[in-house]
């Protein structure tokens, strides 16, 4: 599967601070749980570059 493939899989996704002074990223599915964890500079990474992937998406679309 590659990013552009559709799928029929849903995934409910929580964004928060740790106490420990990370971010995590919680994915859960039916039957999975993925909790992934970045540093605020990471995260600040994933942020800009879905924020960049947003607005390639809007010029797709017109």
């Amino acid at each position: 599967m590659s990013i552009n493939d559709e799928t029929e899989v849903s995934v409910d996704l929580q964004v928060g601070p740790t106490s420990l002074g990370m971010v995590r990223l919680y994915l859960v599915t039916s039957n999975m749980e993925i909790p992934m964890d970045f540093t605020p500079e990471e995260a600040d990474e994933i942020a800009e570059e879905i924020k960049s992937a947003a607005q390639k998406a809007r010029e797709t679309d017109t």
